[in-house]
């Protein structure tokens, strides 16, 4: 398989404002959002959009791709950070304000046999597995917390704030800080079951 060709400013740029667009369209539509309306939002012809992608589940496919590989590069430069527990809530913090701007949780179901989407998520979660390691290697983390149990708390700031009613936009910030702390060693206690295996 030969690499893809890089792709000329202009359709890069493009291809950029059409996952922006589809992301905001997914986000107040659903599934339902048309590729009209996307390519609309976007500034650009309908023909545009299938020159990039050639159904709506690649788009959709693109749009998670394109956000775990943002927090795979934060995950792999944050390994070589000195101060393991920083880079853990540096980590935590940029996942939950990537759904905190807009929450595209229920597009990951819909993508989820797609090879170019399991390899993205296998590369998360690689860096997710390395940062926590370091972080229990450096006594930053308790010994029996393991990389899906962060990858699984990643989205449980903005899913528990999601529940109040009226609640102030960063609401989420102190249920992450309670996640931080429980993460921590000092004063844990057993957990009473192993982490599960997501296969």
């Amino acid at each position: 398989m030969t690499a893809a060709r890089p792709l000329r400013a202009d359709a890069a740029r493009n291809r950029k404002l059409l996952l922006a667009a589809a992301a905001d369209e997914f986000a107040e539509h659903g599934l339902d959002a048309s590729v009209a309306d996307i390519a609309r939002r976007a500034g650009v012809g309908k023909g545009t959009v299938f020159r990039h992608f050639a159904t709506k589940d690649e788009l959709v496919a693109a749009i998670l791709i394109d956000r775990m590989e943002a927090l795979s590069d934060l995950g792999e430069r944050l390994y070589e950070s000195d101060d393991a527990d920083a880079a853990m809530r540096e980590f935590l913090t940029a996942a939950a304000m990537q759904r905190q701007e807009r929450d595209l949780s229920f597009l990951a179901g819909a993508s989820e046999s797609m090879a170019d989407v399991n390899r993205a998520r296998e590369r998360m979660t690689a860096a997710i597995d390395r940062l926590v390691a370091r972080a229990r290697e450096r006594g930053a983390m308790r010994e029996d917390v393991t990389g899906t149990d962060v990858f699984l708390l990643m989205c449980a700031p903005n899913y528990v704030a999601g529940y109040v009613p009226n609640a102030s936009p960063d609401l989420w910030r102190r249920y992450l800080a309670l996640i931080l702390d429980g993460l921590r060693p000092e004063g844990a206690r057993p957990l009473p079951e192993a982490a599960p295996d997501l296969g």
